[in-house]
């Protein structure tokens, strides 16, 4: 075994893990130390190898904890205190493992009960097939351990936040993305309904969670999710960013439509201007992204009305009167009825969403007469839409991702 050769490749093999070198001699230590155990038949001692990160040299030591009758169960005690709970708390007295005070006192006289004593061992490093192959072993399962925890630190760390990636594969309609060092997995209720994905592309996406229960990190993925639009507004618009605009509420129907509120805490900033850019330049880029999906963007306002008559653009609205408690009813020009409702419902759907309120959009010549579609609760959306196997999909693949309720 050239360790010497090994030690050069500890910064290459590193840098592809991406991991901290140290992790890699833990792991060649530890390996070292497994395989000289069996080698030499001493599974049942402590063994420490320790790796010169400079010349290769290896030193094995063996290991003995300092122990008294108040730290371990004495075997004779055992026998004459079977009923003692206290002391069946204690681990048991290993001859192995463990060495008496009074004989450790012998070898080092200022040593105390909880200090290691250590033992040199020959140094012997030419290890037979099976020992070469147990050192092998855990030389692997040490570097996944390190990598898994490298890979799962890094995306905690983006969880809530946007990555690019390249879509790799499909499986029962969940898309898999290449994310450089780990594997993404968006499933099919969190893609953008009628939007088509090829081998190749590269998307960004939004991380809903990074699991830690699966054999590797677990990266969930979503392109459906209302903060994917929010994140990137953030990446697109300076303002937003710096925090001189702020988003006060999403509302979304993915592949179809977006309504998002913004807010200035500076008078001087226009909020929708600066989300819209000269000539459209910046929601351009944001549109693209999202494909068909039309994205609406209005002023946010403290008084519940004016909110409303925001929300509800780019109909006109004559006048909002509220009724009760969170509901209010607008009513509009005959020719801005289907601007207001929008098709199947959905511009009055995404505003009762959008405001918290539950709106009911009337004509202003037929106050009383109540329209087909004109109304919409606040909880109005389309999740009953999502497929009912998207679940059992999900619990084949690995654990599943549990939505918070305020999502629904």
């Amino acid at each position: 075994m050239d360790l010497k050769e090994l030690v050069k490749t500890v910064s290459q093999i590193a840098e592809e893990k991406g991991i901290d070198s140290s992790r890699v001699f833990e792991a060649i230590e530890g390996a070292l130390s497994a395989a000289y155990k069996k080698e030499h038949d001493k599974r049942g001692f402590n063994i420490r190898a320790s790796l010169d990160r400079e010349t290769g040299d290896v030193k094995f030591t063996k290991i003995m904890e300092v122990v008294d009758e108040t730290t371990v169960r004495i075997p004779h005690e055992v026998e004459e205190e079977e009923g003692d709970l206290a002391d069946e708390k204690l681990p048991r007295y290993n001859p192995d493992r463990h060495i008496l005070i009074e004989d450790a006192k012998k070898e080092k006289p200022d040593v105390k009960v909880g200090d290691e004593l250590e033992t040199p061992l020959p140094q012997e490093i030419d290890f037979g097939r099976i020992s070469a192959q147990t050192a092998k072993q855990v030389v692997l399962q040490k570097l996944r351990e390190a990598e898994r925890e490298s890979i799962t630190s890094e995306f905690k760390d983006k969880e809530g936040g946007i990555v690019s990636g390249v879509i790799q594969r499909f499986e029962r309609g969940n898309v898999y993305v290449d994310l450089g060092r780990t594997m993404g997995i968006m499933f099919a209720n969190e893609s953008i309904p009628g939007e088509h994905y090829r081998a190749g592309d590269r998307l960004r996406f939004y991380v809903l969670a990074v699991q830690t229960e699966a054999k590797m990190p677990g990266i969930i993925l979503s392109r459906a999710h209302p903060d994917f639009v929010s994140k990137l507004f953030e990446l697109e618009i300076p303002e937003i960013a710096d925090g001189v605009v702020e988003i006060k509420a999403i509302a979304r129907e993915p592949g179809s439509r977006t309504k998002v509120a913004v807010y200035s805490n500076t008078e001087e900033v226009d909020p929708v201007g600066s989300c819209v850019g000269q000539r459209g330049t910046r929601i351009m880029a944001i549109t693209n992204e999202l494909g068909q999906e039309k994205l609406d963007v209005v002023e946010w306002k403290e008084d519940p009305e004016q909110f409303i008559i925001q929300a509800l653009n780019p109909a006109k609205v004559r006048s909002v009167e509220i009724i009760e408690s969170r509901e209010a009813q607008v009513f509009v020009a005959d020719d801005q009825l289907s601007l207001a409702i929008g098709k199947g419902g959905q511009n009055v759907r995404l505003a009762a969403k959008l405001t918290g309120w539950k709106i009911d959009v009337r004509s202003q010549a037929r106050p009383e007469e109540e329209l087909d579609g004109g109304v919409a609760g606040a909880s109005s959306g389309v999740d009953d839409d999502v497929p009912e196997d998207a679940e059992v999909e999900k619990e084949e693949e690995m654990p599943i991702y549990q939505k918070p309720e305020e999502e629904e």
